[in-house]
């Protein structure tokens, strides 16, 4: 099998494994609705307008903590740290920091 088979192969096998696990979380929370209205339990948890302007702003703030641990490593690796070791740590620190205060601000404007 040359490599461009071999190449195409794998593609496919990735886009088919992510359709189906997106396919049958669709499909599985759709029937955990549907059970649940038949039951006669209340839907509103589901339509949370609220919790998707939180997740907005964890993404938000998650990209500008990555955007400057990526800053800091690059200012680190300058300064003589391992470029591996001074990119991931900072990345995942201020990624980290970053979370932590939006939890913060999500906790005080709930």
């Amino acid at each position: 099998m040359d490599e461009t088979a071999r190449d195409l192969i794998v593609s496919l096998a990735a886009f088919v494994a992510i359709f189906g696990i997106i396919y049958v979380y669709l499909m599985t929370r759709h029937r955990e609705r549907m059970a649940m209205l038949d039951r006669g339990v209340e839907a509103s948890p589901f339509n949370s307008i609220k919790h998707s302007n939180f997740l907005t702003l964890k993404y938000g703030m998650l990209s500008v903590g990555v955007a400057i641990g990526m800053i800091m490593g690059s200012v680190l690796s300058d300064y003589g740290m391992a470029k591996s070791t001074s990119f991931l740590s900072m990345i995942f620190l201020f990624g980290g920091i970053s979370l932590i205060l939006n939890h913060i601000i999500t906790r005080k404007i709930s």
